[in-house]
């Protein structure tokens, strides 16, 4: 099977979250097709959409290593803006084109295309298990995706040994960036209440955008820490400040303010709000704070699996890929409770941008360096 051609395939099924169409049936009956037992799951919960994920899994044995990834991708934006069909799924001057080619449509490919040569090569005998965890979730609120996945297979007693996350890790070239954790997100709803009052007269007033930009200034002041073995420092950027005060000479009442966290392993969700709370304390008043946990920090700590995969990147390029745990947030931090895990993907230069593309070459070798990570894991 030719990557490339499986890739631009899964892109010409434009499955923007949550829709599917069609693009997890495609990989269920090729996978099927190489002798895997595949399992199609719909999760649901009120209030959100219904999301088609997918376990698959061939050998019976333990240990079970296990790919995960995504089928679902980013809406593509203007189509005006694309100078190609985002969802064409076409080669153009050596490059697989279209929404996903990066992210990460190439990678769930590639790993097809090098479990098919690894099991040409040994057979179904090959002395374990070979797992599939694909979601259509990933790019979304992440409710009915990989975190009811990972419950369903514990319902199941099925147990994985060790995974790699198909996410565009690399940065510059591939395979120079492998990532053994991820910072944890959190995001915080700061509400401010004051005394609407005449600008004249502030005495009868209480300013609600003075305190916020007092609090918010308590919050940014001092850094949050200097990183830890493994990490960068934790960071806290405000995104949005909100008044909605249309009158100059009015003393607004109400301020609302949006900040997101992403933290290191010196934290957890739990330490960090209580970080929060005392420092909005020192400037008083009334607030409300609302506090959304994305995902908390997480480390794989350097071992069997970020070393056979840094092994096989270097067999197959040369290239001695970095450990980073740099970036945003995967669903590796579903994972990670349950087995050791680690991430290595394409180039994401163009990942969720207009023109999203990938050199075929990469896909091709992304391949080489997941049968190469197959071979050593398996050969103990």
């Amino acid at each position: 099977m030719d990557p490339v051609e499986f890739a631009g395939e899964l892109i010409r099924r434009p499955s923007v979250t949550p829709r599917d169409e069609g693009a997890i049936d495609l990989l269920k009956e090729r996978l099927e097709a190489l002798g895997f037992v595949c399992h199609r799951l719909v999760f649901s919960q009120k209030g959100t959409d219904d999301v088609v994920n997918l376990y698959a899994r061939i050998g019976t044995a333990r240990p079970n290593f296990a790919f995960a990834g995504h089928t679902d991708v980013v809406p593509a934006g203007d189509p005006a803006a694309w100078s190609f069909d985002p969802f064409a799924g076409t080669v153009r001057d050596g490059e697989l084109v279209g929404r996903g080619a990066a992210d990460m449509k190439g990678a769930i490919a590639a790993f097809v295309a090098a479990a098919e040569r690894f099991l040409a090569e040994r057979g179904r005998d090959f002395g374990g298990s070979i797992s599939l965890l694909v979601t259509g979730d990933e790019e979304g609120v992440s409710i009915n995706g990989t975190r009811k996945l990972m419950a369903w297979l514990a319902q199941q007693g099925e147990t994985l040994d060790a995974c790699i996350v198909g996410e565009p890790t690399s940065a510059e070239a591939l395979g120079d960036m492998v990532k053994i954790g991820r910072r944890g997100s959190l995001t915080g709803t700061l509400t401010v209440h004051g005394t609407q009052g005449h600008t004249a007269y502030p005495h009868l007033a209480d300013n609600a955008a003075h305190r916020i930009v007092r609090m918010l200034h308590a919050l940014t002041a001092e850094k949050l820490d200097d990183g830890s073995e493994h990490f960068q420092p934790s960071t806290l950027q405000v995104s949005t400040i909100d008044i909605g005060n249309p009158a100059s000479n009015v003393i607004p009442g109400k301020a609302t303010a949006v900040f997101n966290i992403r933290f290191n392993d010196r934290w957890n969700s739990l330490s960090l709000k209580k970080w929060i709370v005392d420092r909005l304390e020192t400037v008083g008043g009334r607030w409300d704070l609302d506090v959304q946990v994305s995902g908390e920090s997480f480390l794989t700590p350097p071992g069997t699996v970020s070393d056979v995969l840094s092994r096989a990147v270097e067999r197959v390029t040369g290239r001695k890929p970095e450990l980073s745990t740099t970036g945003g947030t995967s669903d590796a931090r579903f994972i990670w409770k349950h087995c050791p895990v680690a991430e290595l993907g394409l180039v994401g230069r163009t990942m969720h941008k207009v023109d999203e593309r990938v050199p075929t070459a990469d896909i091709r070798t992304l391949a080489e360096i997941y049968k190469a990570t197959l071979d050593l894991y398996f050969a103990g």
